[in-house]
């Protein structure tokens, strides 16, 4: 793929994932936060499966267990956790949060799985958690909104590994579009058993939402995935560090937060790291 391409594209899908926060916040004004991301990724994944069709679908009960496990953890918690975290903290602190994930990954892959990392990964955990206390003020005083940032990150880490295990059994665009149809329908009845539903239609929310669902969750997906098919996935990976950024910036923006200087530090600290774990020199494995 031409160089240029292939960068127009990484900044299309991360920005997709970091602008994703801050549009987010903006729609919590006008919907409950599970209500929210439940209508976003039900709608995304019934217009993906209707879109895919009959493309080789799981055929027995447990590989639908496996898409609807995935779908919890990969949507239905980080998810969650991410909407219900920006109640109390900026998006741009959350989506720093969020994506300490690839840094949650090397600790649970090594402990769980049995995978080996280079020193270098290893070097890239510890640079990442020394940003998160940076980026949580040189304190240990986790606020709730904290605590389901990075518990956000801890869901995707589960789910990646899910994926890594159980991924080949699925069609990578079978198993995209029903994680997240799963997962969507799962946060649409936890918003009915774990908060009082408000949804205003109008404009705002409506942009909001369509939003939401088709650029940053179709295009997003769509784009990433085709990125992964297209060229070394662990080198491509390492461009997700950018996510956070975008969504600092994003924040900035469109909201007009205020950064503590601090959290720009503590936040160069988690790209580094993300990089180091995802970064492949050469043509070496993992």
């Amino acid at each position: 793929m031409n160089r240029y391409v292939f960068g127009m594209l990484v900044v299309l899908a991360t920005s997709l994932m970091g602008s994703s926060f801050a549009i987010g916040k903006i729609g919590l004004s006008h919907v409950s936060p599970l209500l929210l991301v439940g209508i976003r990724f039900t709608l995304a994944g019934i217009i993906m499966s209707l879109w895919i069709g009959k493309k080789r679908l799981p055929a027995s009960k447990q590989d639908w267990m496996k898409l609807l496990l995935i779908g919890l953890f990969q949507t239905t918690i980080v998810m969650g956790c991410i909407f219900l975290s920006m109640r109390t903290i900026s998006s741009g602190e959350t989506s720093i949060l969020t994506f300490v994930n690839p840094l949650l990954v090397v600790i649970l892959g090594t402990a769980f799985l049995g995978l080996k990392y280079r020193w270098s990964q290893w070097i890239g955990v510890f640079v990442g958690f020394a940003g998160v206390f940076v980026t949580l003020g040189f304190h240990l005083q986790l606020s709730t909104g904290t605590l389901l940032g990075l518990g956000s990150a801890l869901s995707w880490a589960i789910a990646t590994l899910m994926v890594k295990k159980w991924g080949a059994r699925f069609n990578h665009w079978v198993l995209t579009a029903y994680q997240m149809l799963f997962g969507g329908l799962l946060l649409l009845l936890l918003s009915v058993i774990a908060e009082s539903p408000r949804l205003e239609l109008n404009a705002t929310s409506i942009g909001v939402i369509l939003y939401l669902a088709i650029l940053g969750s179709i295009v997003q997906f769509a784009t990433w995935y085709y990125l992964l098919s297209r060229g070394d996935p662990g080198k491509t990976s390492a461009f997700l560090f950018l996510a956070p950024f975008f969504g600092v910036l994003s924040g900035w923006l469109i909201l007009e937060e205020v950064i503590h200087s601090y959290v720009y530090v503590g936040g160069l600290c988690i790209f580094v790291g993300i990089f180091l774990v995802n970064w492949t020199p050469g043509n070496g494995n993992r």
